[in-house]
């Protein structure tokens, strides 16, 4: 994921909330989704993917990055970085995309939903050549909506469904029936018709696919979807002599909570660490195999192993007060405030906004990231999340013309980072919705108003990058993070493969008295002995049943994925 300073940040900023707590609940495969029978839109393995996905070509055109991309373990590639927005804006495609078509859109908005046909809607569609109108719904309550829609028979033409969703909407079984089959379009060799698509890396179209099929069109790919990043005030570290590089271990941050916690000054050491927690203990997400055989994650050694850690930090004193009731809505102003100096979070919530508001609370305010390192001081690993989380799909009522004319389209809405068409479409037009500024596009107060939001990139949008206008060294310590990172990027079973799972499974692959009791764990209210309990009783009403399917279904016939 990037951190690019576009609108685009603030929705980051939310999926890496809502990644948190998915982390924390250790369900299944972030891309499984829960079917009739199990076997409309089922398993993509890596094999017969092999056959259809498109080939993946760099882009050559935009501005080259500052700070390119360095290749790292499992595949991993950070994600480029940029110190300034090009001063010429290139254009990368060459002819109108569209033909005089209109289509209706839907995506999710995190944000106040522009007006509807705008100006900057219709300079978007002039540019593009079609009258694609864009209806952006509420995100808050997106995952009702369109179960709603798809019971109605009233989906639009284009529509945008979040891959954290695919078990709510049944993603996989909606492909097989009513999204159009993009295979024939861009498998291999044929994307090269679209070289902005070509230019989106292989995994983002990876989490559009369903039984060797290839449905979906990615926004926002990314090479380096890290689990997550164990952060610090980097400027109250600096001022006490703390150096977070001697933190190689779960002891040496269990020293530092001593070290930072004052309780008489309302200043605790750490956040809810549990996000960290599991990478320092490598816990398998989801689940792992032993001798051939799977098993889930919830019963692994390092899952006790690391509750055990957290449950210590919880009774340890060292803990802000408000994380132990399990309240979140207040740790962000508290990190800002200083009143807690250790927090776990997404990458995606590092950037030029977080920056702002933290020194709107204390002027001082640097954030700093821990390198990461195991608990017991070996060499640590960090697992890979699915590519995207963002992916739309176009109609199955769509004609050959009309499924071309939306690709032309979705084409246009890769282009790079710093070209025209992604200025137009990020910024709107110049001296309307932006002018220059010191450090790139700064949008005017109409342009805030109506090109500000997140739309039409829902539908398709380059691979992410990290870009931070006027706060360089953010960018700059991001990506240095990043680099050292990524050396221990490593795929967990299943990785980035899509699955569409039994509806009798749904209670237990949703878990919901395992996520309930790891939360009460780590809140010190619960101890594991009372976890493994919960396991065993989840085990016995269909947990195992559950591993078993995988084992059958997925891991038998499929592999892992990795």
């Amino acid at each position: 994921m990037g951190n690019d300073s576009t609108g685009l940040s603030r929705r980051w900023f939310l999926r890496d909330s809502a990644l948190a707590l998915g982390a924390a609940a250790f369900a299944t495969p972030l891309l499984a989704a829960c079917g009739g029978s199990g076997t409309a839109g089922g398993v993509s393995d890596k094999k017969g993917l092999a056959a259809v996905l498109p080939e993946y070509v760099p882009s050559s055109g935009g501005a080259k990055p500052d700070l390119p991309g360095v290749a790292g373990a499992s595949g991993a590639r950070t994600t480029p970085g940029y110190l300034s927005y090009p001063a010429d804006l290139v254009k990368t495609v060459k002819q109108t995309p569209g033909a005089g078509g209109s289509y209706k859109a839907i995506t999710p908005l995190w944000g106040s939903i522009p007006p509807s046909g705008n100006a900057y809607y219709q300079a978007v569609n002039k540019a593009l050549g079609a009258d694609l109108v864009v209806s952006p719904a509420n995100g808050n309550t997106y995952a009702t909506t369109i179960p709603t829609l798809v019971a109605g028979d009233r989906l639009p033409d284009w529509i945008q469904l979040p891959t954290w969703w695919n078990g709510t909407f049944n993603t996989g079984e909606l492909a097989a029936k009513r999204f159009a089959d993009l295979t024939p379009y861009l498998s291999g060799g044929n994307i090269r018709k679209y070289p902005n698509l070509a230019a989106i890396p292989t995994g983002g179209w990876e989490a559009g696919a369903w039984e060797g099929k290839l449905y979906g069109i990615p926004s926002f790919a990314t090479q380096q979807a890290l689990a997550g990043v164990l952060y610090y005030r980097k400027d109250v570290f600096d001022a006490r002599g703390v150096n977070p590089d001697e933190v190689k271990s779960a002891d040496d941050l269990y020293h530092l909570g001593a070290e930072l916690t004052a309780v008489k000054s309302n200043v605790w050491a750490f956040d809810n660490l549990w996000l960290m927690i599991q990478q320092m203990y490598k816990v398998p997400s989801g689940f792992y195999v032993e001798g051939g055989k799977l098993h889930s994650g919830y019963e692994s050694p390092q899952m006790e192993a690391a509750l055990e850690f957290a449950y210590k930090l919880a009774k340890s004193g060292y803990v802000h007060p408000n994380a132990l009731a399990n309240d979140t809505s207040s740790a962000t102003q508290t990190f800002y405030s200083g009143k807690l100096l250790v927090q776990a979070g997404g990458s995606g919530g590092w950037n030029v906004m977080d920056a702002q508001a933290g020194m709107a609370a204390d002027p001082a305010y640097v954030r700093g990231a821990f390198k990461i390192f195991s608990a017991d001081g070996s060499t640590p690993t960090i697992l890979l999340g699915p590519a995207t989380s963002q992916i739309s799909y176009l109609n199955k009522s769509l004609s050959q013309k009309q499924i071309e004319e939306c690709l032309r389209i979705a084409d246009f809405l890769a282009a790079p980072f710093g070209t025209y068409e992604y200025t137009l479409l990020n910024y709107g037009v110049e001296g309307v919705d932006w002018k220059k500024g010191a450090h790139g596009p700064e949008y005017t107060d109409k342009g805030r108003k109506e090109a500000s939001q997140v739309t039409y990139q829902f539908l398709c949008a380059p691979e992410s990058v990290v870009s931070n206008p006027g706060f360089d060294a953010i960018t700059q310590a991001y990506c240095a993070w990043s680099a050292e990172a990524v050396k221990y990027a490593a795929k967990p079973v299943f990785w980035n493969m899509n699955v569409t799972v039994p509806s009798r499974f749904a209670s237990a692959a949703t878990a919901q008295q395992v996520i309930d009791i790891i939360i009460q764990v780590t809140c010190g209210t619960k101890t594991v002995a009372d976890y493994k309990d919960t396991v065993k009783t989840w085990k016995a009403a269909g947990g195992d049943q559950l591993t078993a399917w995988y084992q059958t279904n997925v891991l038998d016939k499929h592999g892992t994925g990795q």
